[in-house]
């Protein structure tokens, strides 16, 4: 049964520099790249060698840990680099795209008459599994597994994330293909959350659950959603998929090519041109970074959200997940009594000498300056205000800081990511790194529970 989330608690965070809903096709990438830190646990073990031809959708690694999970190249091209760290561990894997892409055929399928071990077994073997993430840990899922529910959120809220309403128009028949197929893999349902007030393709979907929430966020947050809908107890399992790579998958389906295309949001205050691309996975961030071009050098390119991203060069491809390009100014400049004057400019939840809360529709031109520096947690009550799950915050990040597993899983560590905690690290008077606490708690409580 449908079942609507109004989300009460929560931050919107309004920026300079949204993508205007206008859609290019992003100039052709010299080269393409897989970062396996992007594929969190994951240990790669390669399949193919340096100088050898790839065509779009061959493997070019897969799992040490299980060796079914297949990882694909998104382009046709040359594999020419392997970069590796220390201890040997490969960091990098980069192609050199052809000006065509050649697609490895995997045959077209219908969903509807297949079962689940035959969905499971394509999607394996065209490197789509990837996709498809699981909690507890937020890692990719486990394909032995039977999760009890699968849910994709239909809305980003997030400050300057892609519009899904708008990224996602004309690709009915390839959602609808990947939900019938995911309805498969699950005894449960699959939900789906949708603006209440947007207008989304997903809306129309059959085999599926829709829910509405009001755009206030983190209700964008999949975790947020599983929180009010389905929560996640110790032993259960649920997946979760990302809007975009429904397409991915539905394509995969419907006419048997790995099209790893990206509806690529390209946004921030320092952006000339902020507007939407088509690209791929993986691609060079300088090739619409250039194109739309910068107000100002001396700013900060984020490869996916403000608050959850990782900062690169315009030389670095685009993250795995990722389907934004946040450029904002940066912040390594001092103001002068800071902390001891009225602040007009900047959000916060306070209102200690802070205004932002007079003017809730004012988007705000912020940078990358943490405005203080990291500190011992001090109690007050701040994060609570904007973090909308049935967990208490505060108490979760100290047990996965002093490693204390029995408080963590009796606290609901099982059902978060390091994501949903953007929003109190955020607003964090400390400067604590929240989501770096709660990745370090998960992975601990992956290798020692599992």
């Amino acid at each position: 049964m449908s079942k609507d989330i109004k989300i009460k608690k929560g931050l919107t965070i309004r920026l300079k520099g949204e993508a205007d809903k206008t859609l290019s096709n992003a100039p052709r990438s010299r080269t393409f790249a897989i970062r396996p830190s992007d594929l969190h646990l994951i240990t790669p073990k390669l399949v193919v060698r340096e100088g050898a031809k790839v065509q779009a959708g061959d493997t070019i690694f897969y799992s040490k840990d299980n060796e079914a999970i297949k990882f694909s190249s998104p382009v046709s091209g040359t594999l020419t680099a392997i970069e590796r760290g220390a201890k040997r561990v490969i960091t990098k894997i980069t192609l050199e795209g052809d000006q065509k892409d050649v697609f490895r055929d995997f045959g077209v399928k219908k969903p509807e008459t297949m079962d689940a071990q035959a969905i499971k077994s394509h999607l394996l073997e065209a490197g789509c599994w990837p996709f498809i993430m699981q909690r507890p840990y937020a890692v990719i899922a486990n394909p032995e597994v039977m999760p009890k529910a699968i849910f994709v959120s239909g809305l980003n809220t997030g400050p300057l994330a892609v519009d899904l309403d708008f990224a996602l128009q004309g690709k009915e028949n390839e959602l609808q293909a990947a939900l019938t197929a995911l309805s498969k893999l699950t005894e449960g349902a699959v939900h789906v959350t949708l603006d209440k007030k947007g207008n989304s393709p997903l809306a129309g979907m059959n085999d599926v659950v829709i829910h509405k929430t009001n755009n206030f966020h983190p209700a964008g947050n999949v975790g947020t959603q599983i929180n009010k809908l389905d929560p996640v107890n110790k032993g259960e399992v649920v997946w979760t998929v990302g809007a975009q790579d429904l397409v991915i998958i539905g394509e995969l389906l419907l006419t048997g090519k790995y099209n790893a295309e990206r509806i690529m949001a390209l946004a921030g205050s320092s952006v000339k041109t902020a507007k939407y691309y088509k690209t791929r996975l993986g691609s060079e961030v300088a090739t619409f970074v250039y194109d739309s071009g910068l107000n100002e050098e001396h700013s900060r390119i984020i490869s996916g959200s403000v608050l959850s991203g990782t900062a690169i060069s315009p030389k670095e491809h685009l993250g795995f997940y990722d389907t934004a390009v946040t450029i904002i100014p940066e912040g390594d400049d001092y103001e002068f009594f800071g902390w001891n004057k009225p602040v007009f400019n900047k959000i916060s939840t306070s209102r200690a000498l802070t205004f932002s809360w007079l003017t809730p529709k004012k988007k705000f031109d912020l940078n990358t300056n943490t405005n203080g520096e990291h500190r011992a947690f001090v109690v007050t009550g701040g994060y609570e205000a904007v973090f909308p799950l049935d967990i208490f915050p505060l108490q979760i990040l100290k047990a996965c800081m002093v490693q204390d597993l029995d408080a963590m899983e009796a606290l609901g560590m099982y059902e978060v990511a390091p994501e949903d905690f953007a929003l109190t690290e955020f607003v964090c008077v400390s400067k604590q790194p929240h989501q770096q606490i709660i990745r370090q708690g998960l992975d601990l409580m992956y290798k020692e529970i599992g």
